[in-house]
């Protein structure tokens, strides 16, 4: 499901505005998320989830749910916007 919303506001953050006022900055930014996120780590891990949710019936039915680790080897089900937003869990050390 596309989000229809998609660049069509600013954003608000202190962060977003910085992007905004400076686009070399944010070329560099882009430029490295799209290195970090093509490695073969992120790759295997995105394709983990989505075998995950697609074993649980979360994939493609628009109940806008998603599994999300708790752990590293555990899954629960969320609320996408909140899994997308939670940054509590978003790196296990």
């Amino acid at each position: 499901m596309r989000n229809r919303l998609a660049g069509t506001k600013k954003g608000n953050s202190r962060t977003a505005k910085f992007y905004q006022d400076n686009p070399d900055a944010r070329k560099k930014r882009d430029e490295y998320n799209k290195e970090y996120h093509s490695t073969p780590a992120r790759k295997k891990y995105r394709a983990v989830l989505q075998a995950i949710n697609r074993e649980k019936g979360t994939h493609g039915n628009g109940d806008g749910m998603d599994e999300s680790h708790i752990s590293k080897t555990k899954t629960k089900k969320q609320a996408q916007s909140k899994n997308r937003g939670d940054k509590k869990r978003q790196f296990f050390k």
